[in-house]
Protein backbone atom coordinates (compact mmCIF):
# COMPACT_ATOMS: atom_id res chain seq x y z
CA UNK A 1 0.00 0.00 0.00
CA UNK A 2 1.53 3.36 -0.97
CA UNK A 3 2.33 5.79 1.80
CA UNK A 4 -0.01 8.83 1.90
CA UNK A 5 1.58 12.19 1.24
CA UNK A 6 2.63 13.94 4.46
CA UNK A 7 0.74 16.86 5.99
CA UNK A 8 4.07 18.67 6.27
CA UNK A 9 7.80 18.18 6.08
CA UNK A 10 9.42 19.00 9.42
CA UNK A 11 13.13 19.81 9.47
CA UNK A 12 14.56 19.79 13.00
CA UNK A 13 17.87 21.43 13.90
CA UNK A 14 18.89 18.62 16.25
CA UNK A 15 21.60 20.19 18.38
CA UNK A 16 19.65 23.44 18.69
CA UNK A 17 16.70 21.50 20.11
CA UNK A 18 18.93 19.41 22.41
CA UNK A 19 20.43 22.63 23.78
CA UNK A 20 17.01 24.08 24.61
CA UNK A 21 14.93 21.15 25.93
CA UNK A 22 15.76 20.81 29.63
CA UNK A 23 15.47 17.01 29.82
CA UNK A 24 17.66 16.63 26.71
CA UNK A 25 20.24 18.98 28.25
CA UNK A 26 20.24 16.84 31.39
CA UNK A 27 20.55 13.66 29.34
CA UNK A 28 23.43 15.17 27.34
CA UNK A 29 25.26 16.33 30.47
CA UNK A 30 24.69 13.07 32.37
CA UNK A 31 25.00 10.40 29.66
CA UNK A 32 26.53 12.10 26.63
CA UNK A 33 25.47 13.52 23.29
CA UNK A 34 24.65 10.15 21.72
CA UNK A 35 21.97 9.46 24.36
CA UNK A 36 20.53 12.96 23.95
CA UNK A 37 20.26 12.41 20.18
CA UNK A 38 18.48 9.09 20.74
CA UNK A 39 16.08 10.67 23.25
CA UNK A 40 15.22 13.44 20.76
CA UNK A 41 14.58 10.93 17.98
CA UNK A 42 12.41 8.79 20.29
CA UNK A 43 10.38 11.85 21.27
CA UNK A 44 9.78 12.74 17.63
CA UNK A 45 8.80 9.27 16.33
CA UNK A 46 5.25 9.14 17.71
CA UNK A 47 4.79 12.89 17.28
CA UNK A 48 5.64 12.66 13.57
CA UNK A 49 3.39 9.67 13.00
CA UNK A 50 0.47 11.25 14.86
CA UNK A 51 0.80 14.61 13.09
CA UNK A 52 1.38 13.06 9.67
CA UNK A 53 4.75 14.81 9.30
CA UNK A 54 7.71 13.58 7.28
CA UNK A 55 10.37 14.51 9.83
CA UNK A 56 14.06 14.98 9.17
CA UNK A 57 16.29 15.55 12.21
CA UNK A 58 19.55 17.18 11.13
CA UNK A 59 22.78 16.95 13.14
CA UNK A 60 26.06 18.71 12.40
CA UNK A 61 29.03 16.60 11.51
CA UNK A 62 30.99 19.81 11.10
CA UNK A 63 33.94 18.66 13.20
CA UNK A 64 33.82 14.98 12.25
CA UNK A 65 35.87 13.85 9.29
CA UNK A 66 33.01 11.84 7.76
CA UNK A 67 30.73 11.95 4.77
CA UNK A 68 27.15 12.95 5.34
CA UNK A 69 24.57 10.21 5.50
CA UNK A 70 20.90 9.57 6.15
CA UNK A 71 19.68 7.04 8.69
CA UNK A 72 16.00 6.11 8.26
CA UNK A 73 14.41 5.43 11.66
CA UNK A 74 10.79 4.86 10.60
CA UNK A 75 8.83 5.51 7.43
CA UNK A 76 8.08 9.05 8.72
CA UNK A 77 11.37 9.96 10.43
CA UNK A 78 14.96 10.10 9.24
CA UNK A 79 18.15 11.35 10.84
CA UNK A 80 20.63 13.28 8.69
CA UNK A 81 24.27 13.78 9.58
CA UNK A 82 25.85 16.54 7.50
CA UNK A 83 29.09 16.34 5.54
CA UNK A 84 32.40 17.30 7.11
CA UNK A 85 32.57 21.08 7.39
CA UNK A 86 28.82 21.54 6.81
CA UNK A 87 26.52 22.84 9.52
CA UNK A 88 22.95 21.78 10.11
CA UNK A 89 21.96 25.37 9.31
CA UNK A 90 23.54 25.14 5.86
CA UNK A 91 21.89 21.78 5.20
CA UNK A 92 18.47 23.12 6.24
CA UNK A 93 18.89 26.28 4.15
CA UNK A 94 19.77 24.21 1.08
CA UNK A 95 16.77 21.95 1.68
CA UNK A 96 14.50 25.01 1.96
CA UNK A 97 15.94 26.52 -1.22
CA UNK A 98 15.38 23.26 -3.08
CA UNK A 99 11.84 23.04 -1.70
CA UNK A 100 11.17 26.61 -2.80
CA UNK A 101 12.36 25.91 -6.36
CA UNK A 102 10.22 22.76 -6.64
CA UNK A 103 7.14 24.08 -4.83
CA UNK A 104 3.71 23.29 -6.30
CA UNK A 105 0.12 23.50 -5.11
CA UNK A 106 0.26 19.87 -4.02
CA UNK A 107 3.46 20.29 -1.99
CA UNK A 108 3.15 19.73 1.74
CA UNK A 109 3.96 22.53 4.17
CA UNK A 110 7.60 22.92 5.14
CA UNK A 111 8.27 23.61 8.83
CA UNK A 112 11.70 24.26 10.34
CA UNK A 113 12.14 23.72 14.08
CA UNK A 114 14.95 25.88 15.45
CA UNK A 115 15.38 28.74 17.88
CA UNK A 116 18.25 30.24 15.90
CA UNK A 117 16.77 33.62 14.91
CA UNK A 118 19.01 34.12 11.88
CA UNK A 119 18.09 30.65 10.64
CA UNK A 120 14.38 31.37 11.15
CA UNK A 121 14.57 34.56 9.07
CA UNK A 122 16.47 32.79 6.29
CA UNK A 123 14.07 29.85 5.96
CA UNK A 124 11.00 32.11 6.07
CA UNK A 125 12.54 33.85 3.04
CA UNK A 126 12.32 30.51 1.23
CA UNK A 127 8.66 30.09 2.16
CA UNK A 128 9.04 27.73 5.11
CA UNK A 129 7.20 28.06 8.41
CA UNK A 130 9.14 28.32 11.67
CA UNK A 131 8.65 26.63 14.99
CA UNK A 132 10.88 27.39 17.97
CA UNK A 133 12.53 24.55 19.84
CA UNK A 134 10.37 25.29 22.89
CA UNK A 135 7.21 25.39 20.79
CA UNK A 136 8.16 21.98 19.39
CA UNK A 137 8.72 20.73 22.94
CA UNK A 138 5.24 21.84 24.02
CA UNK A 139 3.68 20.35 20.89
CA UNK A 140 5.48 17.01 21.35
CA UNK A 141 4.43 16.84 25.03
CA UNK A 142 0.85 17.81 24.21
CA UNK A 143 0.69 15.11 21.55
CA UNK A 144 2.14 12.51 23.94
CA UNK A 145 -0.48 13.43 26.57
CA UNK A 146 -3.24 13.19 23.98
CA UNK A 147 -2.03 9.74 22.91
CA UNK A 148 -1.83 8.57 26.55
CA UNK A 149 -5.40 9.74 27.21
CA UNK A 150 -6.67 8.15 24.01
CA UNK A 151 -4.98 4.81 24.70
CA UNK A 152 -5.81 4.69 28.40
CA UNK A 153 -8.10 1.73 29.03
CA UNK A 154 -11.52 2.74 30.23
CA UNK A 155 -12.63 0.72 33.24
CA UNK A 156 -16.35 0.17 33.26
CA UNK A 157 -18.10 -0.68 36.46
CA UNK A 158 -20.34 -3.69 36.46
CA UNK A 159 -23.22 -1.88 38.16
CA UNK A 160 -24.57 1.48 39.13
CA UNK A 161 -23.36 1.49 42.75
CA UNK A 162 -19.95 2.55 44.03
CA UNK A 163 -19.47 -0.85 45.64
CA UNK A 164 -19.77 -2.47 42.20
CA UNK A 165 -16.64 -0.67 41.00
CA UNK A 166 -14.28 -1.98 43.69
CA UNK A 167 -12.72 -5.41 43.84
CA UNK A 168 -14.22 -8.28 45.85
CA UNK A 169 -11.55 -8.24 48.58
CA UNK A 170 -12.08 -4.54 49.31
CA UNK A 171 -15.85 -5.04 49.29
CA UNK A 172 -15.47 -7.88 51.83
CA UNK A 173 -13.33 -5.73 54.17
CA UNK A 174 -15.83 -2.87 53.98
CA UNK A 175 -18.66 -5.27 54.85
CA UNK A 176 -16.68 -6.55 57.85
CA UNK A 177 -16.08 -2.99 59.10
CA UNK A 178 -19.74 -2.12 58.62
CA UNK A 179 -20.79 -5.13 60.68
CA UNK A 180 -18.15 -4.40 63.34
CA UNK A 181 -16.29 -7.66 62.78
CA UNK A 182 -12.87 -5.99 62.59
Amino acid sequence: MPRPSPQAVLLVDGYNVIGLWSYLQETRDRDGLEYARKALVEALVNYSAYKGFDTQVVFDAQYQDTRGYCEPVTNVLSVYYTDFGQTADTYIEKACASYSRNFSRNSPRLIVATSDRAQQLTVVGYGAECMSALQLSYDVESTANCLRRRNKPKKKSSGRFLADSIDAKARQRLAEWRLGQK
